[in-house]
């Protein structure tokens, strides 16, 4: 840490203070690290010098000895390789054999070789070996130091995609582990779980249907799980979050600068679950102004970014959701027929909880499990009249709402066994206004009559309430709702 003190101008220490500045603002600008391998002390001198403001490391050799050793000491981004090291010996067939060493063992290194002007033909044979450039002696100091800038720009991005390369396998590693818990011995469930076996290994678009709780996400994760496509990406996009005037720019991505607020470029979904799954949750939502947008990118199977005139293929299987009534939307001009149409070759529609009360038990056991672990109450049971209760209860929210219910039993509770207390249902609250309550206790009172009488749907349940679905998020959020 430098401590710098004030002084006048002009002033010996303040000639200190610029000089101490202008060396840490150089090492700041300085980065990479490059080798120099010539026989020439004159040329590794004027390299170095000329060179030395450019590159964090430098290091010369003067011959291709200790070449291999030097590159497996430090990890170098460029070599600077001169194409003959003997005397009178002008085939380049030295330059050319190490060259090979280099990408052989560290093909990551950009190579630049150095050569006279009659080595033209060697040169470009050395590009055919995988040296990135050359440079012809004697050199035009501003197009060296260009094509060295450039080799190392080269090895930044090539890192770069190599680190992109490594996360998206883990990405993929990672969501081929999560395999969905479907559970349900009801008939319906039953009915549905062997369409999802016979088209998943299929590309055929498919639409799941259902209220909102019912596991449509989790059904479109395990038809990409049973595919051919399972080695590759399941994206999910929510188009009720979406907004009309990011709609473009969310799925088909865009450069930088072709609005306001693009500061960079931005891959869309389309093609970031290219060869994969693309699952378009609440597709009901989508304007229509720009359904026939959606409708265009599905038929030619490319999209083009916003601000761009490149099209770029994409190969996607599409599985799509929503909650609402389409063949109601279209009679009503609110969707495109084509596009329905294009979207669900499959329909698995899934039925609401109330319609399978053969699975509640099931589903309840398996969440009581996985929160009692959870929250450190391994044992924990629930009581027949409980499980009665919950039977009973016609769930407006499905299967997300029986989730949150017994999260919620399960972390207020001191019991070993959870009773018909610790289940407290949307329509047990009247919501009435009582003089002793808290503002808090109203609103919150509120929020929960407001989601059940909008089944849970918190996009409907914010714009009843007048708020911004994130408002509504980090009430239900503070609430524990």
């Amino acid at each position: 840490m430098f401590r710098l003190r004030t002084a006048k101008p002009g002033s010996h220490p303040e000639r200190s203070r610029r000089v101490v500045l202008t060396i840490v603002l150089s090492l700041i600008m300085k980065e990479g690290k490059l080798l120099i391998a010539d026989d020439n002390k004159g040329i590794r001198d004027a390299l170095n010098v000329l060179l030395q403001n450019e590159f964090l490391h430098i290091k010369t050799i003067s011959g291709p000895g200790v070449l291999m050793s030097e590159l497996s000491n430090t990890d170098y981004d460029v070599v600077l390789l001169d194409m003959n090291f003997k005397a009178g010996i002008n085939t380049g067939n030295e330059g050319i054999f190490w060259l090979r060493e280099i990408k052989k063992k560290y093909p990551r290194v950009e190579v630049v070789m150095i050569t006279a002007y009659g080595d033209v033909e060697l040169a470009v044979r050395a590009l055919k070996e995988g040296a990135v450039d050359f440079v012809l002696k004697p050199w035009d100091n501003g197009k060296l130091m260009a094509t060295i800038k450039a080799a190392f720009r080269l090895r930044k991005s090539n890192n770069e995609i190599a680190e992109l390369k490594t996360r998206e396998s883990l990405l993929k590693s990672e969501a081929n582990k999560y395999k969905p818990i479907i559970l349900g011995r009801s008939r319906v469930m039953q009915n549905v779980m062997q369409v999802v076996k016979k088209i998943a290994d299929t590309d055929a678009n498919v639409l799941i249907t259902g209220e909102n709780g019912t596991g449509k996400e989790l059904i479109a994760k395990e038809i990409h799980r049973l595919s051919s496509r399972k080695h590759e990406l399941f994206v999910l996009v929510d188009l009720s979050a979406v907004t009309e005037t990011l709609f473009e720019s969310e799925l088909f991505g865009h450069k930088k600068g072709s609005f306001t607020s693009a500061y960079e470029d931005k891959t869309g979904r389309f093609v970031l679950a290219n060869k994969g799954t693309l699952f378009m949750d609440e597709i009901g939502n989508i304007p229509m102004n720009l359904q026939s947008k959606l409708l265009t990118v599905l038929q030619t199977r490319s999209v083009t970014p916003v601000g761009s005139i490149v099209e770029l293929p994409v190969d996607i299987r599409l599985i799509s959701a929503t909650n609402k009534n389409l063949s109601q939307m279209i009679t009503s001009n609110q969707f495109r027929q084509d596009l329905l149409y294009r979207m669900n070759t499959i329909e698995i529609h899934l039925p609401p909880l109330r319609e399978r009360t053969e699975d509640i038990e099931d589903l309840a056991d398996y969440f009581l499990n996985l929160y009692a672990r959870k929250y450190g109450k391994v044992g924990l049971g629930i009581r027949e009249d409980a499980m009665l209760k919950l039977l009973k209860n016609p769930w407006p929210g499905n299967i997300r709402e029986l989730q949150h219910a017994i999260e919620k039993a399960v972390i207020l509770t001191d019991s070993d066994k959870l009773d018909t207390r610790d289940f407290f249902f949307g329509s047990e609250h009247s919501g009435t206004i009582n003089p002793s309550e808290t503002l808090e206790e109203m609103e919150k009172k509120m929020i929960i009559k407001a989601l059940h009488n909008n089944s849970q749907n918190q996009s409907a349940t914010a714009e009843q309430l007048g708020i911004t679905r994130q408002t509504l998020y980090n009430k239900i959020k503070k609430y524990g709702l």
